[in-house]
């Protein structure tokens, strides 16, 4: 066989791989179609570690099927910019939670029903009408490491639901502190908005305009 037909056939045979793993996920493509894209898709290099697919959260058990991250198209696109920029300081982004179906929503409220740290799912007519912003693809939750992946020190672990994890909390380490407020900033330049009770949680562009959702997570890694 010539060789530009070896690799013509090797191409084909990369595509129909490519095809017949985007057939066996009917969960990317539903969320695909909804505007959502996984995060590592678009820089590998961001570190994830979704803590709703481990016992390693407030409620001590996995809620989530995987530990895959999707977010908005234009949150997923903000991350990366901020990925670069924060390189250059030799750090870089590790991700807690992201997109979250509504129907685990409802599972964490069932677990923990205080509105001061869970969002209430309440659905009219069977359907969403109000729930969190992660719901809507549109939220995360993160924090910052080193070249190495290891933790910056930050003012609590996260999902610590006290006063310390508030942006204006003034007690605690300063050097936690500091780095709180340089991953704000890196955030806030990347186009999010911070929330003020939880260092680690920020709003995408452009959120409220998001529907909420609860198109299942894909199995996987």
């Amino acid at each position: 066989m010539p060789v530009p037909c070896r690799i013509a056939a090797v191409l084909a045979a990369c595509l129909a791989l490519a095809a017949a793993a985007l057939a066996q996920e009917p969960e990317v493509e539903a969320l695909t179609r909804a505007g959502l894209v996984e995060v590592t898709s678009l820089d590998p290099t961001i570190r994830i570690e979704m803590r709703y697919a481990t016992p390693d959260n407030f409620t001590g058990r996995a809620v989530y099927p995987s530990g895959r991250c999707f977010l908005a198209r234009e949150a997923a696109e903000g991350l990366v910019m901020v990925q670069a920029r924060l390189r250059r300081q030799g750090l870089g982004l590790l991700l807690y939670d992201c997109y979250r179906p509504f129907s685990a929503q409802k599972l964490l409220w069932e677990l923990a029903p205080d509105k001061r740290f869970v969002a209430r799912p309440v659905e009219e007519h069977g359907r969403p009408a109000r729930g969190s912003r992660h719901n809507r693809g549109a939220a995360v939750d993160l924090t910052l490491v080193d070249t190495a992946g290891k933790e910056l020190p930050m003012p609590t672990g996260f999902d610590d639901f006290s006063q310390k994890a508030a942006r204006n909390y003034q007690g605690g380490d300063q050097t936690a502190r500091a780095n709180s407020r340089l991953l704000e900033a890196a955030m806030v330049e990347g186009g999010f908005s911070p929330l003020a009770s939880e260092w680690w949680h920020f709003d995408g562009p452009g959120w409220r305009s998001r529907p909420l959702l609860d198109l299942p997570l894909p199995p996987g890694h």
